[in-house]
């Protein structure tokens, strides 16, 4: 086995003849050579060519097989020059007869088994340029395609470069009318915060009345359950003595039929006695639920007044509509606050598929709508109102421009 310090060197040494003009035929011969001599290694043909980095798959073996050819040549003259007995000739002739044609025989395998091979390569060659080929096509068609879209993405980014410049002409148009409207919506804040101011005053009596009363049908409900408590405590004192005595009349009745009648009779009265103590309990029941359903009433009452925040629906529903027609600013809505969020209403379809139903989400204190049908969403903003505002303002925004 030729170690890889000598194959170089060996390579060096044939590039060097190759530069003095040696043939490919002599490089060859001389590889198999010094293979066969110097590293006891069986010239082949993978292994010549690798070593020479010339040839063709049918010239090598030629040379290969020159080589042994003069291999042979120079064992007979030197076998013939000695002074060896005719038979002991004509017995070593046979032996080497032999020989070659045996390493005729192995060179042969040795010749199908490297052309096998190369055949194999060849086909894995050609295999592999065919992959490349459909590779290539593959990139050329992936280029053209990359390249069409490159157009497209130039036309619409001078498109948007026009349609940029329009805008920003219409912008200092609109520039003064917008502080106008602000300077207008400014003092209709102003009116309308004295009027808020009036009206949280009022609600704040209406809280305390509101507390009042549930007090006091607190302490109803307590009066009215505790009467259905002590009827049913005084109708079950009465029904136990009464079972007591229907169950010692029933066991005379075999023998006095007096007893019996008697006996009836306190039946049916403890019967109708019962009879009216459930009447009762059920009316008690019946206003027990009544009082039950005012209170919850009055509850609702109480938790929308308290969403509402004190805000009169009228005031509200101003706020509301400035809002949603974009005539309140984000500093204005910002110090609104979430004092109108009892009053406003969601959205019943996405203004910009008009299909989907928007969904209101809280997270850390903030509100968003958003709609799940495109994900249209309005962002963040610090209230219900600031939420709904931007959702129905940004597709106003869009179709404008």
């Amino acid at each position: 086995m030729i170690r890889d310090e000598e194959r170089q060197a060996l390579r060096e040494e044939l590039e060097n003849l190759r530069k003095d003009g040696t043939r490919r035929q002599e490089l060859s011969l001389h590889a198999c050579k010094r293979l066969f001599f110097d590293f006891g290694i069986r010239p082949s043909m993978a292994t010549v060519r690798d070593l020479t980095q010339t040839g063709s798959a049918s010239d090598i073996p030629k040379d290969i097989e020159l080589f042994w050819q003069r291999i042979r040549t120079a064992s007979k003259v030197r076998v013939g020059g000695g002074a060896i007995p005719p038979a002991l000739e004509e017995r070593a002739g046979e032996l080497l007869g032999a020989l070659f044609e045996e390493a005729r025989v192995l060179a042969k395998q040795t010749l199908e088994t490297e052309r096998e091979a190369i055949d194999a390569s060849r086909e894995d060659a050609e295999q592999a340029l065919r992959d490349a080929e459909a590779r290539r096509l593959a990139a050329d068609e992936m280029l053209q395609r990359s390249e069409t879209r490159t157009e497209a993405a130039w036309v619409r980014v001078r498109e948007l470069e026009s349609q940029l410049a329009v805008s920003s002409a219409h912008g200092a148009s609109h520039h003064d009318n917008l502080q106008a409207t602000v300077r207008r919506l400014e003092a209709e804040n102003e009116s309308l915060q004295k009027r808020i101011d009036t009206e949280q005053a009022t609600n704040a009596g209406l809280r305390d009345r509101i507390d009042g009363l549930h007090e006091e049908m607190r302490r109803s409900t307590e009066h009215y359950a505790q009467q259905i408590k002590d009827a049913l405590a005084e109708a079950e004192r009465r029904v136990k003595p009464m079972l007591v005595e229907l169950d010692s009349l029933r066991t005379m009745s075999s023998t006095w039929q007096a007893a019996q009648r008697d006996a009836s009779r306190k039946e049916f009265d403890f019967i109708q006695q019962l009879a009216t103590a459930k009447a009762r309990a059920d009316r008690l029941d019946a206003v027990l639920r009544e009082r039950s359903d005012e209170v919850d009433g009055l509850t609702r009452q109480v938790a929308t007044l308290r969403a509402q925040q004190g805000i009169d629906g009228a005031v509200a529903s101003v706020l509301c509509e400035l809002a949603r027609t974009g005539r309140l600013t984000e500093a204005e809505l910002s110090q609104l606050g979430t004092v109108v969020d009892g009053h406003v209403g969601l959205p019943a379809q996405c203004p910009n598929c008009e299909e989907g139903e928007p969904e209101l989400s809280q997270v850390d204190g903030r509100f968003e709508l958003s709609c799940p049908e495109c994900d249209y969403t309005s962002g963040a903003g610090v209230s219900r109102l600031e939420a709904v505002a931007r959702f129905g303002a940004g597709k106003q925004r869009s179709a404008t421009r």
